[in-house]
């Protein structure tokens, strides 16, 4: 089992970087592919980024393909999501998520656990 505790969200203005962190525990953690999601305010939520447990299976949404970056370092059992020009469309709340299969990496329902969330809030 893998608990999750994400870190880093904040206020930044438009243009600006945010560097998101994903704590977990358990001692199966580097077995999971690890995923971020964002729920903005009315909408469902989407998938950002995902890494496999070795880092060489990389995917990204295509509105974040540039920008975005995601991490982990398996010794320390974090997962990171570094963000640049940061834009208002990208206000959300963001999920760390650990999913043991790592089919397709960008539903939703593939996940197994999830942390509780971190609010971003881009100011234009």
């Amino acid at each position: 089992q893998v608990q999750l505790v994400e870190s880093g969200g904040g206020l930044v203005q438009a243009g600006g970087s945010l560097r998101l962190s994903c704590a977990a525990s358990g001692r199966t953690f580097n077995r999971y592919y690890m995923g971020w999601f964002r729920q903005a305010p009315g909408l469902e939520r989407e998938f950002v980024a995902a890494i496999s447990w070795s880092g060489d299976r990389l995917v990204y949404a295509d509105s974040v393909k540039g920008r975005f970056t995601i991490s982990r370092d398996n010794a320390k059992k974090m997962v990171y999501l570094e963000m640049n020009s940061l834009k208002p469309g990208d206000t959300a709340v963001y999920y760390c998520a650990g999913d043991l299969q790592g089919w397709s990496l960008v539903r939703e329902d593939e996940y197994d656990y999830w942390g509780q969330g971190t609010q971003v809030t881009v100011s234009s």
